[in-house]
């Protein structure tokens, strides 16, 4: 009896450990390692250092306090009400945009930009949860708010990195047999050929490459953050921000990304830029270099010579311990000081920044941090070690 009793004590973690071995092993959504010339040529990367990618600032983070954070979120971390969206019909976009820009932003770092003639869309994220599961994980706080097969012809899918809410496995699935062009970061090919994109619809970019779609120019721009669908491939795939240069306007996609002194750099070789959309929401003391916050967010806009700032990363999940309102906040009190003209429509919403320059408050008005309350300041940065003083 005392026999059957030990086995029955170990069959749980047994039957757990299978399970879990089963799930790594089967789960199309982890993605797939890089191999054969695509793993040659990460590897001849400046960015590539003993096996992985590496940023100029290696990035800080304090584990305990990124622990304690997550047992006590703001009240206000997720909406208690509906978030006031846009539905999108089909028809919107029936004609380009008379300006030449138009932005349609979607919630978190999703969006439609139509740009002299050309469409692109960014992070696309239509699946219910952040997670290479279906049953957990951050959720998306409305569905999303247009299908994918209502969207017009596409002709790129910019994907800055392979974290989970920014490339995702079931909306890529969807899209990979439409006429349209991948463009993403180097390594990230590697999973989207396992998914079933096809090779030659595949644009892998190092930092500073272009390549020429159409009448624009994309250059794959550095960022500071990471990459990695499971812990054992940490940084084995790049992550990038991106300029997007027409013959008429100029956008900047920033991905996700830490201050970091390049940020200088690209204004000067791209800018200006009339829209800068820069990640703004999802940070934490804890992690400061991973995400730029809502004040360095409206700073790394006027390094980069931007004319108008939509921010981006808010609004659809939650991701950090902060408020849901609050990034959006801090941004609009940060763009006074600096005297930034920002944007900020409603999800679903879309903007034409040549015409629209004022921003309108649709989110209902919570308490929330301040920058003096919960400054993100990231680490190795001249201003930063001096204000700290």
């Amino acid at each position: 009896m005392k026999n059957v009793n030990r086995s029955r004590k170990w069959l749980v973690p047994i039957l757990i450990f299978v399970l879990a071995g089963s799930f790594f092993y089967t789960c199309q959504a982890l993605g797939k390692k890089a191999e054969g010339e695509r793993l040659v040529r990460m590897q001849g990367s400046p960015q590539w250092k003993e096996g992985q990618f590496v940023n100029p600032q290696p990035l800080i983070n304090y584990f305990w306090s990124a622990l304690r954070s997550m047992f006590s979120p703001s009240p206000e971390v997720s909406p208690k009400d509906p978030v006031p969206v846009v539905y999108v019909e089909k028809s919107r976009f029936s004609k380009l945009p008379e300006s030449g820009l138009r932005v349609t932003w979607f919630g978190h770092s999703s969006s439609l930009i139509e740009l002299d003639g050309v469409r692109i869309l960014t992070d696309p994220v239509w699946s219910e949860r952040t997670s290479p599961s279906s049953w957990i994980g951050p959720k998306r706080w409305y569905p999303p708010l247009i299908s994918l097969e209502d969207l017009p012809q596409i002709d790129i899918v910019l994907i800055s990195h392979d974290h989970y809410d920014h490339m995702d496995f079931g909306t890529i699935s969807k899209l990979k047999d439409r006429n349209t062009l991948f463009v993403v970061p180097l390594g990230l090919g590697a999973n989207l050929s396992y998914w079933g994109v096809p090779e030659e619809k595949i644009i892998e970019l190092d930092w500073w490459d272009t390549k020429k779609i159409k009448n624009l120019e994309i250059v794959s721009t550095p960022a500071r953050h990471a990459a990695g669908r499971y812990l054992l491939d940490n940084d084995e795939k790049l992550w990038s921000s991106y300029a997007l240069l027409g013959p008429k306007h100029r956008v900047y996609f920033s991905g996700d990304t830490g201050l970091f002194p390049k940020m200088k750099e690209i204004g000067e070789k791209y800018g200006p830029f009339d829209l800068t959309m820069i990640e703004t929401g999802q940070y934490n003391q804890a992690w400061p270099d991973w995400h730029i916050g809502p004040e360095q967010a409206v700073i790394a806009h006027t390094q980069l010579k931007g004319k108008v700032l939509l921010p981006i990363h808010w609004g659809l999940f939650a991701l950090a311990s902060h408020g849901w309102t609050e990034p959006v906040e801090r941004v609009l009190e940060k763009s006074k000081e600096l005297a930034v003209t920002v944007i900020t429509p409603k999800p679903g919403e879309s903007v034409e920044p040549d015409l629209q320059k004022d921003y309108a408050i649709w989110w209902p008005k919570l308490p929330y941090k301040s920058a003096k309350e919960d400054p993100i300041l990231s680490s190795q940065l001249e201003e930063n070690t001096a204000s700290a003083r």
